[in-house]
Protein backbone atom coordinates (compact mmCIF):
# COMPACT_ATOMS: atom_id res chain seq x y z
CA UNK A 1 0.00 0.00 0.00
CA UNK A 2 1.30 3.45 -0.84
CA UNK A 3 1.05 6.11 1.83
CA UNK A 4 1.60 9.85 1.50
CA UNK A 5 3.29 11.48 4.47
CA UNK A 6 2.55 15.20 4.37
CA UNK A 7 5.09 17.22 6.37
CA UNK A 8 3.86 20.37 8.13
CA UNK A 9 5.90 22.86 10.11
CA UNK A 10 6.21 26.57 10.80
CA UNK A 11 7.55 27.92 7.54
CA UNK A 12 9.07 31.02 9.15
CA UNK A 13 11.04 28.88 11.61
CA UNK A 14 12.38 26.51 8.95
CA UNK A 15 13.31 29.33 6.57
CA UNK A 16 15.25 31.02 9.40
CA UNK A 17 17.60 28.04 9.89
CA UNK A 18 21.27 28.73 9.35
CA UNK A 19 22.95 26.85 6.53
CA UNK A 20 24.61 24.63 9.14
CA UNK A 21 21.25 23.73 10.72
CA UNK A 22 19.73 23.10 7.28
CA UNK A 23 22.63 20.79 6.41
CA UNK A 24 22.28 18.89 9.71
CA UNK A 25 18.54 18.39 9.26
CA UNK A 26 18.89 17.37 5.61
CA UNK A 27 21.64 14.90 6.57
CA UNK A 28 19.34 13.25 9.11
CA UNK A 29 16.47 13.15 6.61
CA UNK A 30 18.75 11.65 3.95
CA UNK A 31 19.59 8.77 6.31
CA UNK A 32 15.85 7.98 6.63
CA UNK A 33 15.39 8.30 2.86
CA UNK A 34 18.44 6.15 2.07
CA UNK A 35 17.11 3.36 4.31
CA UNK A 36 13.71 3.45 2.59
CA UNK A 37 15.36 3.54 -0.86
CA UNK A 38 17.55 0.51 -0.04
CA UNK A 39 14.38 -1.37 0.95
CA UNK A 40 12.66 -0.35 -2.30
CA UNK A 41 9.95 1.52 -0.36
CA UNK A 42 10.71 5.15 -1.23
CA UNK A 43 8.62 6.89 -3.86
CA UNK A 44 8.74 10.56 -4.87
CA UNK A 45 9.83 13.07 -2.23
CA UNK A 46 9.22 16.79 -2.68
CA UNK A 47 10.12 19.88 -0.72
CA UNK A 48 7.87 22.79 -1.56
CA UNK A 49 9.09 26.35 -1.99
CA UNK A 50 7.63 28.85 0.53
CA UNK A 51 3.95 29.72 0.47
CA UNK A 52 4.87 33.22 -0.73
CA UNK A 53 5.35 31.58 -4.15
CA UNK A 54 1.95 29.85 -4.04
CA UNK A 55 -1.02 30.57 -6.26
CA UNK A 56 -4.48 29.26 -5.33
CA UNK A 57 -7.39 28.55 -7.65
CA UNK A 58 -10.53 28.92 -5.54
CA UNK A 59 -13.74 27.40 -6.94
CA UNK A 60 -17.30 28.26 -5.96
CA UNK A 61 -19.70 26.48 -8.28
CA UNK A 62 -18.81 27.57 -11.81
CA UNK A 63 -16.98 30.68 -10.59
CA UNK A 64 -13.19 30.47 -10.30
CA UNK A 65 -10.85 32.96 -8.72
CA UNK A 66 -7.04 32.94 -8.86
CA UNK A 67 -5.38 34.25 -5.69
CA UNK A 68 -1.77 35.02 -4.91
CA UNK A 69 -0.45 32.95 -2.06
CA UNK A 70 -2.00 30.11 -0.10
CA UNK A 71 -5.72 30.28 0.57
CA UNK A 72 -5.81 28.72 4.04
CA UNK A 73 -4.76 30.66 7.12
CA UNK A 74 -2.84 28.11 9.17
CA UNK A 75 -0.21 28.07 11.90
CA UNK A 76 1.78 25.34 10.11
CA UNK A 77 2.33 25.08 6.38
CA UNK A 78 2.69 22.05 4.12
CA UNK A 79 6.43 22.00 3.43
CA UNK A 80 6.74 18.76 1.50
CA UNK A 81 5.72 15.14 1.20
CA UNK A 82 6.95 11.57 0.90
CA UNK A 83 5.30 8.75 -1.01
CA UNK A 84 6.24 5.44 0.62
CA UNK A 85 5.32 1.78 0.25
CA UNK A 86 4.32 0.11 3.53
CA UNK A 87 2.42 -3.04 4.44
CA UNK A 88 0.02 -1.12 6.69
CA UNK A 89 -0.61 2.09 8.58
CA UNK A 90 1.67 1.07 11.45
CA UNK A 91 4.58 0.80 9.00
CA UNK A 92 3.80 4.26 7.64
CA UNK A 93 3.63 5.61 11.20
CA UNK A 94 7.08 4.15 11.87
CA UNK A 95 8.48 6.08 8.89
CA UNK A 96 6.71 9.27 10.03
CA UNK A 97 8.24 8.81 13.49
CA UNK A 98 11.71 8.52 11.92
CA UNK A 99 11.11 11.71 9.93
CA UNK A 100 9.87 13.49 13.08
CA UNK A 101 13.02 12.45 14.96
CA UNK A 102 15.18 13.83 12.13
CA UNK A 103 13.51 17.26 12.29
CA UNK A 104 14.06 19.62 15.23
CA UNK A 105 11.29 21.46 17.06
CA UNK A 106 7.59 21.08 16.42
CA UNK A 107 5.62 19.98 13.37
CA UNK A 108 3.15 17.37 12.25
CA UNK A 109 3.01 14.52 9.78
CA UNK A 110 -0.29 13.64 8.14
CA UNK A 111 -0.42 10.07 6.82
CA UNK A 112 -2.92 9.13 4.10
CA UNK A 113 -3.35 5.99 2.02
CA UNK A 114 -3.02 6.70 -1.69
CA UNK A 115 -5.48 5.50 -4.34
CA UNK A 116 -4.29 5.19 -7.93
CA UNK A 117 -6.57 6.17 -10.80
CA UNK A 118 -6.18 4.30 -14.08
CA UNK A 119 -8.19 5.34 -17.13
CA UNK A 120 -9.39 2.39 -19.18
CA UNK A 121 -11.85 1.69 -21.96
CA UNK A 122 -14.72 0.87 -19.60
CA UNK A 123 -14.27 3.93 -17.38
CA UNK A 124 -11.96 4.80 -14.55
CA UNK A 125 -10.46 2.06 -12.41
CA UNK A 126 -9.56 3.00 -8.83
CA UNK A 127 -7.34 0.76 -6.77
CA UNK A 128 -5.47 0.86 -3.52
CA UNK A 129 -1.85 1.56 -4.28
Amino acid sequence: MLYAILCYNHEDVVSAWSQEEEDRVMGRLMRVQDGLAQQGRLGPVARLVPTTAATTLRKNGDQMLVLDGPFAETKEQLLGFYLIDCENLEGALDVARDLAKANPGTGSYEIRPVLLFHPNEGGLKVEAA
